[in-house]
């Protein structure tokens, strides 16, 4: 393959990637330009361009929905959740990861099926028993059941990854008399940074994107997340779209601001990742 063609090719996989983005992010645009027009032209005209930008949507959709503390409670939520999901799937991952017996296997695999399990399955389980632990409407409760789900996910990515790493380190380590928790602590826990980046971005997108399962587990407003307190705004028989817009635009808002922030530590977890 000569030189001009190489160039053709690369600017043909460029222009696709380019075009593949723009209409992934065609929905987003749609609702940020939606969000600056009233309810009489969305009505009159639903794909059109906004004539101004009419921040009169915003200042009613945050009169009308309680935005600040939506945001802690799902900023709260989704932190703890991901805390959680690293420290205790590292922790159950170490010694699977070590254990190399036909047990140690089927129980991965075992795990791994906690990936395929649908969401729904899962719903009806974890009302009746949480119903019974008296964790319903609780923070601890929606905590809870958000770090079940993500267990299997956290458990079965680690294992992969601590599976690379060699175990001359752990017997160094077992040399200074460091008992197995310490060996995790002091030897394994610090590589695990750029999984550990991976795993947190997929989980903090599934965690303060989730609806079903606040809606499920929370019935006090104070204690509604962002998911909720934008679904308040679709009835069940008409749909303001002049206050829904805004306030997926201000539910999205956050959750971008946090990885315009770390986004850079992001990326450098999930290039590391790839390049162990």
């Amino acid at each position: 393959m000569n030189l001009t063609s190489r160039k053709l090719g690369q600017w043909i996989g460029g222009a696709f990637v380019i075009l593949l983005v723009l209409v992934m992010l065609t929905p987003v645009f749609y609702m940020i330009m939606m969000s600056f027009r009233t309810g009489e032209e969305i009505a009159a005209d639903p794909l059109g361009l906004p004539s101004g930008l009419f921040l009169g949507n915003y200042a009613n959709t945050l009169a009308s929905m309680d935005y600040v503390r939506s945001v802690i409670n799902s900023i709260g939520i989704t932190l703890s959740v991901t805390v959680l999901v690293a420290f205790v799937g590292s922790l159950a991952a170490y010694p699977l990861a070590r254990n190399t017996t036909a047990l140690g296997r089927a129980f991965i695999m075992l795990v791994a099926l906690g990936l395929a399990t649908p969401a729904f399955v899962t719903i009806t389980p974890i009302y009746v028993i949480f119903r019974e632990l008296g964790l319903l409407d609780s923070y601890i409760g929606i905590i809870l059941a958000f770090t079940a789900l993500n267990l299997p996910l956290a458990v079965f990515f680690y294992v992969g990854f601590i599976g690379a790493v060699p175990r001359e380190l752990e017997e160094a380590a077992k040399l200074d008399n460091c008992n197995d928790f310490q060996i995790f602590w002091y030897v394994i826990r610090p590589l695990l940074g750029p999984a550990t980046a991976t795993l947190s971005l997929f989980v903090m997108l599934m965690v303060w994107n989730d609806f079903t399962y606040p809606l499920l587990l929370l019935t006090d407003p104070d204690k509604f997340t962002v998911m909720i307190s934008v679904y308040r705004f679709v009835g069940n028989h008409n749909i303001e779209p002049d206050l829904l817009f805004p306030a997926a635009v201000l539910g999205s808002l956050p959750l971008l601001i946090i990885f315009i922030i770390f986004q850079r530590r992001i990326v450098a977890g999930v290039t590391a990742g790839a390049v162990k």
